[in-house]
């Protein structure tokens, strides 16, 4: 096989097989049976076409019979008055016109038994167009059904085109929403740690230096006033304790801490 050959076998396969994948059994049954019912109305066309060229050669027929009849009565005439040069005319005109009614006959027999076989074939494709209709409809309803179900096992399965596309949609769906999940709670953990209060303020570096600054001498001003207050006062650990424990008393808030510390004095001292 030359690469023409070859070439054109393939192309061949692929269009057959692209025409395959495209074609429709339901518009191809159809089709088909459209076609059926054209070659039966050219066959109905037919036999009209030929049953009046029949009828045609019947009328001429009986006007010939009719002209025998009127040649006959001629010669008889004739005869009758001596005329035999009348009468042989006549019946040479009586002789032409029968041959003439039997070619007639012949044609009128032969179009008889085509119009016989065309009225046959007409009988037999009716028959196989009818049984073809009722095939047509069985296999249509078969492969409507066999699709329904092969749509339903896909479906069940997934292995469908729109299934799998239904899968993956959710899939990304699901991505989606794991990944905006997994960013809100970076952003919650974020919010609770405090590392947006720094972008969230309009102070810069050295304005928080310097609020940092003036707290840390507010405390230092009010531990130096503690300490003025403790030394003015006595000198006994407990006296201390009670002041400050009345300091936070009177606060309405104690740090444990502050407190252990403060007893872990108070026992050193006694």
């Amino acid at each position: 096989m030359g690469i023409l050959s070859r070439a054109s076998y393939v192309i061949r396969s692929k269009v057959n097989a692209v025409l395959n994948r495209a074609e429709d059994p339901h518009e191809t049954l159809d089709y088909s049976y459209e076609q059926l019912r054209d070659e039966l109305q050219d066959v109905k066309k037919g036999i009209a076409d030929l049953t009046t060229q029949k009828k045609r050669l019947e009328i001429q027929k009986r006007r010939l019979e009719e002209n025998v009849e009127k040649h006959n009565d001629q010669a008889r005439q004739a005869v009758e008055q001596d005329r035999d040069d009348l009468a042989r005319r006549a019946l040479e005109k009586k002789k032409q016109k029968m041959n003439q009614i039997e070619d007639l006959e012949s044609q009128i027999a032969s179009l008889q038994n085509t119009q016989d076989n065309l009225v046959e074939k007409k009988n037999e494709l009716q028959n196989r167009i009818q049984q073809f209709r009722t095939e047509k409809e069985t296999m249509k309803a078969r492969y409507e059904a066999a699709e329904a179900s092969a749509r339903v096992s896909e479906a069940m399965t997934g292995a469908g085109d729109e299934m799998e596309n239904i899968s993956r949609s959710i899939e990304r769906a699901r991505e989606r929403t794991e990944d905006m999940e997994a960013r809100a709670a970076a952003m919650d953990e974020l919010e609770e740690s405090g590392a947006f209060e720094s972008a969230l303020s309009d102070e810069d570096d050295l304005d928080r230096e310097l609020e940092e600054m003036r707290q840390s001498g507010e405390v230092d001003a009010e531990l130096e006033t503690l300490k003025a207050e403790a030394g003015k006062g006595e000198s006994s650990g407990d006296d201390v304790s009670v002041e400050l424990d009345d300091d936070t008393e009177a606060d309405g808030e104690v740090d444990p801490e502050i407190e252990a510390e403060l007893d872990e004095i108070k026992n050193d001292d006694e």
